[in-house]
């Protein structure tokens, strides 16, 4: 019988990054089993019943922390935990002056700060439209890292704001890089002649750490928003930051926006020297003159290169040696792979990939709609694992590598997997260490002789506070193969599930 405590402070708001961060410190204690940090809206409420916890009366800014634990006393201390980790990421007061009133809203502390210019809105979606709104008001460009925000919010908000001359990045902008600023989830990398214009959050982060690692570096990284290029929004603040002054070369990310959209942004490129990375867009619009399209991230930060006359890598060199000898320590009947992504981009960048060698990846909706299951058995799967129905009530994977522990175990317990396909996110706002994590996590499953290979990626650099060389050389400690890009890490997994060790070294 375990323990279930939930306590409810009244008025207490705590935004979205700092509810992970405490979600994440709670699930540390020993013989917790599930625990979590949530505002009190509607849909939290009804999760938190779900769970089988008791809750009545909240109120959307009530903090909520709930734990279940195979002990009261593990319990208890995942709650003191919580407390301490909350009261920690509050500034301590300078007794060298008198206590000030907090500014009440955007708007007041745009006032007192005099010179701001960005506003960072991170509140439950319903209320982010009207947060945004505000900061428009006062002047400032908006970095929307709220999602589930309504679309026709959206369009108000661009449109107004595009009026004004000022960008709305977002909803659901994670990643951005402004004045050498990282904001949301960036990386550190250099300052160099490449603009990323990306309406994808770990998309942007790839091509901005490759661009770096490879020898050049980034302007700006602009993140428009996961619906930007559609129908809808009509790419308002991808066409914003092409045009807006600057000679840098522009490298423009996206999944496969709306086919006119596609072909609009692309005229605006007109003129400009540009790359663009339509991940999966399967008919191509008419390209103008200048612009150069690439099917894959590592291919467009490498078609960068090219324009800037940098020494050009080859990221697929001496991989098929490695998925030979990966793939003859298989038992035979592994042949499937099993993809466990923090990143949609990537996630779906490595769907597209394997596809075309393996035939059909299932993903997190058809396997909902049509499986009903989180996973087939022997089926191709790629899960991204950021998506929401994995994140309610529980850390981003970003932040907590463990929440892919489930999906992990169920991938070792099934004798048809090949490849684990996982992907490692640094930066700042991520995990401290997600190697370490994932390693002891891979220790604790067990690696079996015959038994799955791990095939992994990190994105990030070394001035990252992580150290990508570090947490590279963490994973490869733990028997993981780890590939430069996240294309060629899909490419090695197909390589490794299909026996054929060429596919790791072909063009994407």
């Amino acid at each position: 019988m375990t323990s279930r405590r939930v306590e409810v402070s009244r008025d207490t708001y705590v935004d979205s990054v700092g509810l992970l961060n405490v979600s994440r410190e709670m699930r540390t204690v020993p013989e917790v089993v599930w625990a979590s940090a949530l505002m009190g809206t509607p849909a939290n409420a009804d999760l938190l019943v779900d769970a089988g916890f008791e809750v009545e009366g909240l109120r959307v800014n009530d903090l909520v922390l709930a734990v279940e634990a195979e002990t009261d006393a593990a319990a208890q201390s995942a709650l003191d935990v919580a407390r301490q980790a909350i009261r920690g990421s509050e500034p301590a007061p300078d007794a060298s002056t008198p206590a000030t009133r907090q500014p009440g809203d955007v708007m007041e502390a745009a006032e007192e700060l005099g010179d701001a210019n960005l506003a960072v809105v991170s509140v439950p979606g319903p209320y982010a439209a009207l947060e945004a709104h505000k900061a428009l008001t006062a002047g400032l460009h908006v970095l929307l890292f709220s999602d589930n925000v309504p679309i026709a919010d959206e369009v108000a908000l661009k449109r107004r704001a595009a009026k004004q001359g000022l960008l709305v990045m977002g909803p659901g902008a994670g990643t951005a890089m402004l004045g050498g600023t990282g904001l949301g989830f960036a990386n550190v990398v250099r300052r160099g002649p490449v603009r990323v214009i990306a309406a994808a959050g770990t998309g942007a982060q790839e091509v901005m750490t490759l661009l770096h690692r490879w020898g050049s570096g980034v302007s700006e990284v602009i993140g428009v928003g996961g619906r930007d290029l559609s129908r809808e929004v009509q790419a308002t603040v991808t066409r914003m930051a092409i045009e807006a002054p600057g000679d840098q070369i522009l490298l423009v990310v996206s999944k496969p926006p709306d086919p006119d959209v596609a072909e609009s942004v692309l005229q605006a490129l007109d003129g400009r020297l540009a790359v663009c990375a339509f991940i999966g867009l399967d008919s191509l619009p008419p390209v103008p003159e200048g612009v150069r399209m690439a099917a894959t991230l590592d291919e467009a930060v490498i078609t960068a290169l090219e324009l800037l006359g940098h020494d050009v890598p080859d990221p697929g060199r001496n991989l098929a040696a490695v998925a030979g000898r990966a793939a003859a320590a298989l038992d035979p009947d592994r042949r499937s792979v099993r993809g466990l992504f923090s990143g949609g981009t990537l996630c779906y960048e490595a769907m597209v990939v394997m596809s075309r060698r393996l035939g059909p990846v299932h993903s997190n909706t058809p396997l909902r709609e049509e499986l009903g299951l989180p996973a087939p058995d022997g089926a191709h799967v790629c899960l991204d694992l950021g998506e929401e129905e994995y994140t309610r009530g529980r850390p981003h994977p970003m932040i907590d590598p463990l929440a892919r522990s489930d999906e992990l175990q169920r991938a070792y317990a099934d004798p048809t997997t090949a490849v684990v396909l996982v992907d490692v996110v640094l930066g700042h706002g991520s995990h401290p260490d997600p190697a370490g994590a994932l390693a002891e996590e891979l220790e604790r499953v067990g690696k079996r002789q015959g038994g799955p290979q791990v095939v992994a990626h990190v994105v990030g650099t070394e001035l990252d506070p992580q150290s990508a060389p570090e947490q590279q050389a963490r994973l490869e400690e733990a028997g993981c193969l780890v590939a430069p890009t996240g294309a060629r890490a899909a490419l090695l997994a197909a390589a490794i599930a299909t026996r054929r060790p060429e596919l790791a070294e072909e063009i994407p």
